[in-house]
């Protein structure tokens, strides 16, 4: 028939999901402090280890102890001929183990049993709580909450409790006590206390856990995700894409009358997704990541990696989104910086930017026909690298020409400078009277 102690093992092991191999562990470490405490402060090394019938509770101590011919301290040393009883070739000087279980060992070992279930089981219980959640980071898991402590959600996972800090917790949510919920294991920290578990409502990982649960084809990998863009409570955008020829990566997100991602927008309280087509090809993609507004066209810079996006007019709101919400999702899902034009806004541009260039065009030809008539006056550069025309020093004109002769042509508004028939520099006239002219 089991002892009472072996049912009580049991009955706390089972309790705990601990094995009994483990609380007899710790237990037998307490039951060594407690022998050592008995011997009294200031003890020399010395090995001590305590062994507990598992079926009866009986605890049994041995203890190091040094061979000698005259026993002064029984603690710590043994006669030779009580040492030889325990091991026979023992030799003076020599340690030994030997069993020095104290007479009312029993009463300390009860109490100490009592300290371990009290105290010592619980950090038993951490341990394996970390060593069940530590390979399960980054998991998708379902809590009930348990109660709101200083603005973080206590959550109950099994044996486990985690934390719900406000920076992980959605702004539409509502927590109360009972509530289940899916939440993405962000991290494990252990801690003296104990290990600490870290769970998100917030994190983009959490929309990638919750589309592998509900398509299939993304979690036997035949749909991949490529990328997320995500506003936490209002809007999320996912890129999707397939690796098998004749799938429909988008119609397998959004599944038959689109049950599967409304499965997912019920989990997130209401949040809007979007699932897009990816592509290799940036324009596409962009194009794409702009859902639910039409796109006319995209021009790429490269350079800048920057994408001019043309809409129709009455897209550009729609392309825009409330606030900038819906460009800025798709500037984050592509990497591209995105700027939105409609395509009136875009007409208008070209139709003034031909108009300068036309005009800018059109003064060039009256220079160049000005300039053609214009006589050809020649000036030696001043000593400070300046020339004169009309009283006006106009300048300077570089340190290699001081001296040399240059040749001047006027139009109506301008001042040209040629060095052997090549343009160095044009001034726009001067007005008024200047200083006296030396020319040649």
């Amino acid at each position: 028939m089991k002892s009472d102690f072996y049912t009580a093992i049991s009955q706390i092991a089972a309790e705990r999901g601990i094995p009994k191999e483990a609380i007899l562990d710790v237990m037998e470490k307490a039951l060594i402090t407690a022998y050592k405490r008995t011997l009294g402060t200031n003890l020399p090394p010395m090995e001590v280890t305590v062994r507990l019938d598992p079926q009866s509770g009986a605890a049994v101590v041995y203890a190091e102890k040094q061979v000698v011919d005259d026993v002064l301290d029984e603690r710590f040393e043994i006669d030779i001929a009580d040492a030889q009883k325990v091991k026979a070739d023992a030799q003076l000087g020599e340690t030994i183990m030997v069993e020095s279980t104290p007479h009312d060992f029993g009463r300390i070992a009860a109490q100490t049993a009592k300290q371990v279930v009290l105290q010592g089981i619980k950090e038993v219980e951490r341990e394996y709580i970390y060593g069940e959640y530590m390979d399960r980071e980054g998991e998708l898991i379902t809590a009930t909450v348990q109660r709101m402590a200083k603005g973080n959600v206590i959550l109950e996972m099994g044996k486990a409790e985690a934390i719900l800090p406000p920076k992980e917790q959605v702004d539409n949510d509502r927590y109360y006590h009972g509530q289940r919920l899916k939440v993405y294991l962000m991290e494990i920290r252990r801690e003296d206390r104990g290990p600490r578990l870290i769970a998100s409502r917030t994190h983009k990982q959490l929309i990638m856990r919750l589309f592998e649960m509900e398509v299939p084809e993304i979690y036997n990998g035949t749909v991949e995700i490529k990328s997320i863009a995500r506003e936490p409570g209002l809007r999320t955008k996912v890129a999707v894409a397939a690796r098998q020829e004749g799938i429909d990566p988008v119609g397998s997100c959004v599944g038959m009358r689109g049950i599967r991602i409304q499965n997912i927008v019920n989990e997130l309280n209401g949040e809007k997704i979007d699932v897009v087509q990816w592509s290799v090809d940036p324009k596409d993609f962009i194009a794409n990541a702009l859902s639910p507004a039409q796109v006319v066209e995209v021009h790429l810079n490269e350079d800048d990696h920057a994408a001019l996006v043309i809409v129709p007019d009455k897209q550009l709101s729609l392309a825009i989104g409330k606030e900038g919400q819906n460009v800025r999702l798709a500037a984050k899902l592509t990497g591209w910086r995105i700027d939105i034009k409609s395509a009136t806004a875009l007409l208008e541009e070209e139709r003034a930017s031909s108009e300068a260039r036309g005009f800018a065009e059109a003064e060039q030809m009256q220079t160049e026909a000005e300039l053609s008539h214009a006589r050809v006056e020649n000036r030696k550069v001043r000593p400070d690298a300046t020339v004169m025309y009309q009283n006006h020093r106009y300048g300077p004109l570089g340190n290699e020409l001081i001296g040399e002769t240059v040749q001047l042509r006027t139009t109506s508004q301008k001042l040209y400078i040629y060095d052997r028939d090549r343009l160095i520099a044009s001034y726009i006239l001067i007005e008024g009277e200047g200083g006296s002219e030396e020319e040649e």
